[in-house]
């Protein structure tokens, strides 16, 4: 759609054609010193800063406030030109930007010439025929009233668009905001895109199936912290201890040590068991799967048993050290529980 003619002082603007005239004088302009120009002409009296004249006029450019400040001068050149050079259309203001002075006046582009032409072959048609006697001609018949029934129509298409691209983007919106809120508390995948195969994870399964739920929660936390700090200390192993950690995030560990007790029927019986499995995280495989029946008198014979089985599936032997280190906790007072029963 072409932008309407304007009147700017003694100028005439019209920006389909890049154009300003006065006089019988035509200046063509470069498209942005016209866009410059239409834009002092809606703000007329008005202030404008370089930022706003940036973000209105070169939209999706980067310029710096040196090339507004030639455009400036030059379109100030163009309507100094075959007039008045002391006529100042565009005035600065220190520190603050520029502004129009000149007089705006908004007309239809090329109006003026389109009534002066189709009336003045009629007004010399008048004065040359000679006076005859001309029947008066039939009166014009009204024209249908569809036209204002029409251009009604179109606001009203017009509002119907805008409200369905409105509600449309609307149920987008609150489709995104379930579709977040329901993944956010998702179970992480245990795929990985790069796992370290010496690394070792070790988990706590919750729960109370069983009874003396808190006794057997701290000799599952406190096994998981001696074999994070064994094999920390004595191993080529990385174990991660997290026994107590109930985040469950994503882990590049290359292993999982899972310990969880489990409530079941053994010989027509229910019986609590400590259940250990270590699993391989590059292909999902099984390297050890233990079940101990947990007393008050076998808990150092378990830990000796556990550490021998992940020495084996491991292939890695314990030093003498380590082993001296095992042989401390073989006393009465260490690890003992009050009842797993």
């Amino acid at each position: 759609m072409q932008q309407p003619v304007v009147r700017i002082g003694e100028w005439l603007v019209t920006p389909s054609v890049n154009q300003i005239s006065r006089q019988g004088r035509q200046i063509t302009l470069e498209p942005r010193l016209i866009d410059l120009l239409m834009y002092f002409a809606h703000h007329p009296d008005e202030v404008l800063s370089r930022d706003n004249i940036i973000d209105h006029v070169w939209m999706r450019t980067i310029v710096t406030n040196h090339v507004v400040t030639q455009s400036i001068s030059e379109l100030r050149k163009s309507l100094r030109d075959g007039g008045d050079s002391n006529a100042e259309y565009i005035v600065t203001v220190p520190k603050r930007g520029y502004k129009l002075t000149a007089p705006v006046i908004w007309c239809e582009e090329n109006s003026d010439e389109i009534d002066n032409a189709s009336t003045s072959p009629s007004i010399a048609s008048t004065l040359t025929e000679p006076t005859d006697v001309i029947p008066a001609a039939p009166p014009a018949a009204p024209p249908p009233l569809q036209a204002p029934t029409k251009k009604a129509r179109r606001p009203r298409i017009a509002a119907f668009w805008t409200w369905f691209m409105f509600l449309l983007s609307l149920a987008t919106l609150v489709v995104f905001i379930v579709m977040s809120v329901v993944d956010h508390n998702a179970a992480v995948t245990k795929t990985r895109l790069l796992l370290n195969p010496r690394d070792i994870d070790v988990r706590f399964e919750g729960g109370n199936s069983c009874n003396n739920w808190l006794s057997q929660e701290s000799y599952a936390i406190g096994l998981g912290g001696l074999i994070t700090d064994l094999l920390n200390t004595y191993s080529t192993f990385m174990v991660h201890d997290k026994t107590n950690y109930r985040v469950n995030e994503p882990s590049s560990s290359g292993k999982t040590l899972t310990i969880q007790f489990v409530n079941q029927r053994h010989y027509r019986a229910q019986q609590c068991f400590m259940s250990v499995v270590l699993i391989d995280n590059a292909d999902g495989s099984t390297m050890l799967d233990k079940r101990y029946f947990v007393t008050n008198t076998n808990q150092l014979s378990i830990q000796d048993d556990l550490f021998n089985s992940l020495s084996f599936v491991l292939t890695q032997p314990w030093p003498d050290r380590m082993r001296e280190q095992l042989a401390l906790f073989r006393t009465p007072q260490k690890y003992r529980a009050d009842a797993f029963l």
